[in-house]
């Protein structure tokens, strides 16, 4: 078994089939993923297995972004100009049902990161930022090193 990310190709990758757990994650990928890519909104990075690469275990999805300067805290405000603060967003992240607990959503995570990275090399890029669905997803987030903005709890910012 080896372990590919992979932009998502809708007539390849089997989307119809992920269950993830959370409804509005699962219709997004069978609905919406495809469109968003094909209109520049959001790229959709899939993670599959070499044994069955149709097969999606994992997903999330960037985008461009931005955050206002007071949306950061304090400390990571220092030598910043005063407009808003370019970002790359994770919108949304999720792993199927029956891959959960095995570590594939710190895989996506780490794999979003350095997509960041390498668009920094070409790109203003300063943070990676994430709207948490709840709580329990905040946590996940924070886990890795991501900061509560100052101005709402579920929204958590990487410097990068």
């Amino acid at each position: 078994m080896a372990l590919h990310f992979a932009p998502l190709d809708a007539r390849w990758h089997q989307r119809s089939s992920f269950v993830s757990g959370t409804t509005a994650l699962d219709s997004y990928l069978q609905q919406r993923a495809s469109q968003h890519q094909r209109d520049g909104i959001a790229t959709t990075h899939v993670l599959t297995d070499s044994g069955d690469p149709a097969r999606i275990l994992g997903y999330c999805t960037l985008s461009a972004a931005q955050l206002t300067l007071s949306a950061l805290q304090e400390a990571d405000r220092q030598r910043l100009p005063a407009y808003p603060v370019p970002a790359v967003r994770v919108g949304r992240l999720a792993v199927a049902a029956a891959e959960q607990g095995k570590g594939y959503g710190q895989l996506l995570l780490g794999h979003a990161v350095n997509l960041a990275l390498s668009l920094r090399q070409t790109l203003g890029v300063r943070v990676l930022v994430v709207d948490a669905k709840d709580t329990p997803a905040a946590f996940f987030y924070q886990r890795y090193g991501f900061i509560q903005t100052s101005e709402n709890a579920l929204t958590l910012y990487l410097p990068l």
